[in-house]
């Protein structure tokens, strides 16, 4: 759709100029070089401050990564007049370099693409903790000191090439600081993992992010990939997610003629509406399928130092461990948290059996335990196990990955009387651990890839017909998923506490969907509730829940068969 026929629609069609010329607001120039995020850095920038500006209310914010770009200060001062935009101040940065320590024989380090086309959220930071604190440190000429809004909704950012999906990214990574974004011939291909992108938002709960996307057919098409084509595919993802996006689609190429044409329309779409916060669509059909509009993750209250394994009794409630205080804790029905156990050994993976038995492993525990109040009985010796599951037919299995107790990793098979068995030895670091809703699969976490493992239970309890099955999806910054916690729902869906948050998985062993959490930690998950249509998270200090749509699958219960998966 082209741009004009996009902004008559939405009643934003151009109005006759104001008669008197907009006031001229200030640009001045600063560097900076003290930066840790990207250490010997030293880079320039500019600041534009409106005339409307009046040094005492925060300022609504435009960040430009490559300094100033499309007569942007001209701009602002006329949509600024006009109203069209609230009072902006413009802070229009160029990418970091370390210089060589001696010019004459060396060049210097340029850092354009390291910053601008990586993946992750230190770009963000950077600006966030380093660069605009630093902004705040100034005044206008006439003395009118700079204070900035904190708030995403009062936030754009913006750049063309590279500075386009930095801007993207760092408000992909945090909306909370940036909500409207325009990006010009952005290089959503494969430098550095921006060609991930639009799988990602296809399948990551969407975020309250404005996107306009400009480019143009004769982009560039090169060894890292197809500016036009990738562009295009990021305007098909945003829109399948359910995102605000709009596009100028044209003939030239990898430049900033379009994209100075259009900016002052682009930049009235973005701030359209304002002050009304921009908001998250409503996701893929897999994410409608299990999220509930309006529900979100709810911290459920507490002071921890690390949470983990977390389970639910026959009635749903939750039981979850602070494992170095050494804690059990109870969220109950009525989502109201009590101490349940005062000295649980630092347990780490618990699992009820099906007469409610509550039982423990860990590796500062040991063996395996059962409780009765505070009262520990240990049912098997050296399991040094990490998390297990308890079956409805009364086997467990535990994963005991190798460390200072255990040089070699293991999957465990342990049984009421106390028999252990080892029943796998060739998995790097195996972590979580659940079996399908059948109960005749077993699923092992692979922490240090991006893989979970399924194995076929045989009626002896050994396993067979190992697979790398579930493929998981890691962020750019990671090597490794850091898969841990799994649950599987009575549909037979597959969730996976990862670096990502909370991924989950087709039978078929695909990611349909990924949930972040709000403090961006995930170590375990479980159902819990009445209905067990809780979904808990258990994320380093703290413990969210979020009821959703599915409901939970209990080992401890006899095992259902869930539909057959479309394959």
């Amino acid at each position: 759709m082209r741009l004009l026929s996009l902004l008559a629609i939405l009643g934003l069609a151009a109005t006759a100029p104001a008669q008197d010329a907009p006031p001229k607001g200030d640009v001045t120039k600063y560097s900076f070089e003290a930066s840790k995020i990207f250490p010997g850095t030293y880079r320039d920038y500019w600041v534009y401050v409106p005339k409307q500006y009046d040094g005492k209310t925060p300022a609504c914010l435009y960040v430009n990564q490559d300094g100033v770009q499309y007569n942007a200060p001209a701009v602002f001062d006329k949509l600024i007049h006009e109203k069209k935009m609230p009072v902006t101040i413009g802070v229009f940065v160029m990418h970091g370099r370390v210089k060589a320590v001696d010019p004459a024989k060396a060049l210097d380090r340029f850092n354009r693409s390291f910053e601008y086309d990586g993946l992750g959220d230190a770009y963000a930071r950077f600006l966030l903790e380093e660069l605009l604190p630093d902004v705040e440190t100034k005044t206008a000429p006439d003395g009118r000191k700079i204070v900035l809004s904190k708030s995403g909704n009062d936030r754009a950012i913006g750049g063309a090439s590279s500075g386009a999906i930095c801007a993207f990214t760092a408000a992909w990574e945090r909306p909370d600081a940036f909500t409207r974004v325009f990006s010009a011939i952005g290089t959503y291909v494969g430098l550095r993992g921006g060609h991930n992108y639009p799988t990602l938002i296809r399948k990551t709960e969407p975020k309250p992010i404005r996107v306009f996307l400009e480019d143009g057919e004769n982009d560039n098409n090169a060894w890292g990939g197809d500016w036009w084509m990738a562009n295009q595919a990021m305007e098909r993802a945003l829109t399948f997610a359910g995102y605000e996006v709009a596009h100028e689609w044209g003939k030239g190429g990898h430049n900033a003629q379009a994209a100075t044409k259009i900016f002052p329309q682009a930049m009235e779409w973005l701030w359209k509406g304002y002050p009304e916060p921009v908001k998250a669509g409503k996701g893929s059909p897999q994410m409608q399928n299990l999220l509930i509009e309006g529900e979100g993750w709810k911290d459920i209250g507490g002071k921890y130092q690390f949470t983990e394994g977390p389970i639910a009794n026959a009635k749903g409630e939750l039981f979850f461990t602070d494992v170095p205080q050494g804690k059990t804790y109870k969220v109950g029905l009525d989502g109201k948290v009590e101490l349940a156990n005062a000295n649980n050994g630092k347990a780490s993976g618990l699992a009820f059996g099906p007469d409610g038995t509550l039982f423990a492993v860990g590796v500062g525990l040991n063996p395996l335990v059962k409780y009765d109040g505070d009262k520990r009985t240990t049912i098997a010796e050296n399991v040094f196990g990490n998390d297990f599951v308890a079956l409805h037919n009364g086997r467990f299995y535990a994963t005991a990955p190798n460390g200072a107790n255990l040089p070699q990793s293991k999957l465990l098979l342990v049984t009421l009387k106390g028999d252990t068995q080892v029943v796998d030895t060739g998995i790097r670091y195996p972590n979580g651990i659940t079996v399908s809703p059948d109960q005749s699969l077993l699923y092992i976490a692979e922490s240090r890839t991006h893989w979970v493992y399924s194995f076929q239970i045989q009626p002896d309890g050994s396993l067979k017909h190992k697979q790398k099955y579930f493929h998981l999806h890691v962020p750019d910054t990671a090597d490794e998923a850091s898969a841990d916690g799994l649950k599987c729902d009575r549909n037979g869906t597959l969730y996976v506490a990862t670096r990502m948050g909370v991924q989950f998985c087709d039978q078929a062993g695909r990611v349909n969907g990924i949930i972040p959490t709000p403090n961006g930690k995930c170590a375990n998950i479980a159902f819990g509730g009445k209905d067990f249509d809780i979904l808990y998270a258990t994320c380093g200090e703290k413990v969210y829940a979020r009821k959703v749509k599915a409901k939970g699958a209990n080992t401890f219960e006899p095992p259902i068969v869930p539909k057959a998966p479309r394959l």
